[in-house]
Parts: structure tokens; sequence; C-alpha cells
């Protein structure tokens, strides 16, 4: 009997298998970060029955975007959208919920209201790219919040995902990885505050934790989850003890009963395979000696290795990126060991429906002479 295709509860949702489409950017909003018919489609294409899907990472603040093309949820006009696809997602019995993230310092003045400064935890030069009209360009350096802006982002994630509810969502899921404004407040590396969001353990996770505690007013413990990436170093990230942080960071979440802590795996890097991956690298196995509860695990995982890591108990369930982009039916390849469709990097990010909604699912033989 395969694991990965046994029945799992997450929150108070049941689902038949332990597939799940990784939030994964796409860059096909329309203006005003508004989803359309064809990112409704998208999601369509990748629901099945006792499906669960997490929507791709969704701006929460009027501030935190790092991407032209990304969608938003900071503002009502956005809702609309949002509800053509969780409606095509329900109506074909699947769950979804929504990726809420704020870009912080990984991001440029075009993408900025009115043209400012991206805003962190610090100001500590770094390197990355934000996606603008000019395409992938440096990102702007970035000003350090003032303490008393910080009540307003965590006010931004309640509100998003109070919209989040007007939308349609199940869940959500609010991205602290990846090198994003709650990665850049919980690592020292990017975190040189001296107030009560830097320093200690403590203070460093404080943002994280408020905003978490704020989204759970609006939803419920068990209809939310945060996503962190232990290892990661994307978005020029470190941290002197990654191993004490990330632990309490776990432990922490741990007391607040949400529906899941989804947890990448240092084997990549953005969205590539990471061949200098930390060869003791914090991950599921780690971390689940901290947490107890549901634990999604992604990054780089096949059909078999995510079968054994299901089956040794370090997460419950896995997330697929890449290989659910280029296979719309991915779950059922993977339950009958079907070949896979290669995926094409360059479609990624931005465009149309080519190397998004064009992917075919698999036909028998007799399907394809008929």
């Amino acid at each position: 009997m395969s694991k990965l295709f046994s029945e799992v509860k997450v929150g108070p949702y049941t689902f038949s298998h332990r597939v799940v489409l990784a939030p994964l950017t796409r860059m096909r909003a329309e203006d005003g970060a508004i989803p359309g018919p064809l990112m409704a489609e998208y999601y369509a294409q990748r629901t099945s029955a006792g499906a669960f899907l997490i929507a791709e990472a969704t701006i929460a603040a009027a501030n935190g975007n790092g991407y032209l093309g990304a969608p938003g949820l900071y503002d009502d006009s956005q809702i609309a959208g949002w509800k053509l696809v969780t409606d095509t997602v329900h109506a074909k019995g699947g769950k979804i919920f929504l990726q809420l993230y704020h870009a912080g310092r990984q991001s440029n003045s075009e993408l900025q209201p009115d043209g400012g400064r991206p805003v962190g935890p610090s100001e500590v030069p770094h390197g990355g790219v934000a996606y603008t009209n000019a395409g992938w360009v440096p990102n702007t350096p970035n000003r350090a919040l003032e303490t008393h802006e910080i009540p307003g982002i965590v006010e931004s994630f309640r509100t998003a995902a109070a919209r989040g509810v007007a939308a349609g969502f199940d869940g959500i899921e609010l991205h602290a990885a990846n090198g994003y404004l709650f990665d850049q407040f919980l690592q020292d590396g990017s975190n040189k505050r001296t107030d009560i969001y830097g320093g200690s353990f403590e203070n460093r996770a404080r943002l994280l934790l408020e905003a978490t505690r704020a989204v759970i007013s609006v939803w419920g413990s068990d209809k939310v989850a945060v996503r962190i990436g232990p290892s990661g170093s994307w978005g020029d990230m470190s941290d002197s003890d990654p191993v004490g942080l990330f632990t309490y960071v776990a432990q922490e979440l741990a007391k607040l009963n949400l529906a899941y802590l989804h947890l990448i795996e240092p084997r990549v890097l953005g969205n590539v395979d990471d061949e200098n991956a930390d060869p003791n690298p914090i991950a599921a196995q780690l971390i689940r000696k901290h947490y107890a509860g549901t634990i999604i695990a992604a990054g780089g995982f096949s059909g078999d290795t995510a079968e054994a890591i299901v089956k040794a108990g370090d997460a419950d369930l896995v997330a697929f990126g890449r290989h659910f982009i280029s296979n719309p039916d991915l779950p059922e390849r993977l339950r009958h060991k079907l070949p896979l469709n290669p995926y094409d990097r360059p479609t990624f990010f931005g465009g149309t429906d080519i190397g998004y909604t064009d992917y075919p699912s698999y036909k028998t033989e007799a399907e394809v002479v008929a």
C-alpha cells in the first residue's frame, strides 16, 4: 500500500492523497494584480476530487510586490478574480489555501507605490533581482522599517486574510521563506535591528508570530499555516545559528495548533537544483523533532522520494512544483508510475497560456488512437 496515496487530514479537511500543488509564482495576473480566466483554468486543470492546492505567493500589502504580474489581495478589487479561481477548484472537489507574502527588500522601486524604496528589517546590501516592465532588474537598495510601521505590516496580513474569506479560500499560508520579509526578519544576516524586532530569536520571530496570530484571528488556527526554508540561502539569506533559530521558530509555531507547517528542503535554490546544498541541512527530519503537527515538505521530490519521506514520518504530505507545472494530472501519473511531461523553464515566469495551460494530461494508447 502506498502511504503517499492514503487519506490524510489537514486541519478540518480530509484529502484522498498526500500530493500537494506547491505555491508557484507564475506571474499571469491581469492589470491591477487581479487573477483572470487564464489563472482560473490553470488551477482547475490541477484539481481533482480530494486534491489540495496552495495558490501562488500573493501580495498582502501595496508595497509588498517583487514581481510584475504577481496577484494581490491587498485591495477589494482583487477579490472577484480570486473567487473565480476558488469556484473552479471547489467545483472539481478540491480545496485551496492562499499563500500571502510580502517581498520586503526583494523588490524594485518600479513596483513600489509612488516609486518609493522597498522596505526591510535593516539596510544591508544584498543582490537579487525583481521583475518589472524592463524584465529582470536588480533590486533597489531598501530602507529599514521604522518600529511604528510594523503594526501596519501585521494589519495588512490580517486584512488580506479577511479578503481571502470573501474570495472563497479554504485557508491561508504565510510565506516566511525564500528571502522575503518574514525571512528577512528571522535571519540575522539581514536583520541588524536593536529594537524589539531584532537581536534574540524571540525578537526576530516576533513579526512572523504577530502576523500569524493576526491571520488566526480571522480564520482560526486550524485553517492557517506557515512556510519556512530553514536552510535556504535564496535572496542572500544567512544566519549565524540557523539550527537554534529554526528550532525556536518550529517550537513557537507548534504552540499555535496550525493546519500545517510547510518546509522547503535545501536541495532546491529558488527554482533550480542546488548542487552545493548543505550536506547536513536543517530540513523536515530535524524539524520533526520539534514539531509534532502536520508537516508538508517541498523541494525537488520525485514520486519515490515523496513516498519515502512520508513513510519515514518526517512529513505528512509532499508539495510538488516544477513537475506539477508540466503535468496537470501529476497525482495520477505518480500513482500509476506513468511518464512525466518535461517542463519548459523559460515559460515559468510571465507570458501567455504557453507553458502554463497547454501541458497535456496523460492519454492511454487507446485514447490516442481514438
